[in-house]
């Protein structure tokens, strides 16, 4: 830089040439400066809590549920991280950011009668927390994260959900299950 900074001063311009010359590479270098390698965000999504569902009887052993569907209260649609009606073992819930309170209406064996009216078992689960910012980068931006994840099972006559143990209460990854759900 001091070599770059000497030759412009050694050249037979003015005194005025010679500082628009500086100038100019001072300003080149600080916008380059300012640039970061890590302007793509890899890293930067909110995780989801990850259910998996186990079998009641054997709790050792996954179950899938049958022609699952999960419908997030207050939002009146199906969730999109998973395949509707499919019979699956393990789910990705997206908690809301700015409540301390997301609720979910999980549907076993969820099928239509032709009245369009909903006939599977519906259990309605709600899970409270408390959101955590975290900065990930400047391309990424901020990331909720959750802590003191706790379920909550609204009770009926006919719940296929029959017990529901915390693996753990902070959400900050999708690697493993944060909850299991036996059925």
């Amino acid at each position: 830089m001091r070599r770059v900074i000497k030759r412009i001063l050694s050249t037979n311009l003015g005194p005025e040439g010679k500082m628009k010359y500086v100038f100019l590479f001072f300003l080149t270098a600080m916008v380059f400066e300012a640039c970061e390698k890590d302007d793509i965000c890899v890293d930067g999504d909110t995780p989801l809590l990850v259910i998996r569902f186990y079998d009641a009887e054997d709790t050792t052993e996954f179950k899938a549920v049958t022609n699952l569907r999960v419908i997030g209260l207050g939002q009146g649609s199906t969730l999109n991280t998973f395949t509707d009606r499919s019979s699956i073992d393990s789910i990705g819930l997206p908690l809301q950011i700015n409540q301390p309170t997301t609720s979910f209406q999980l549907i076993f064996e969820s099928e239509d009668d032709e009245n369009d009216v909903e006939t599977g078992n519906i259990d309605t689960l709600s899970f409270s927390y408390n959101t955590q910012e975290v900065y990930v980068s400047r391309a990424c931006g901020f990331v909720a994260n959750y802590e003191e994840v706790t379920p909550e099972l609204t009770s009926d006559s006919s719940n296929w959900i029959q017990e529901i143990e915390v693996v753990t209460s902070t959400v900050t990854n999708q690697i493993s299950a944060h909850v299991k759900i036996f059925h």
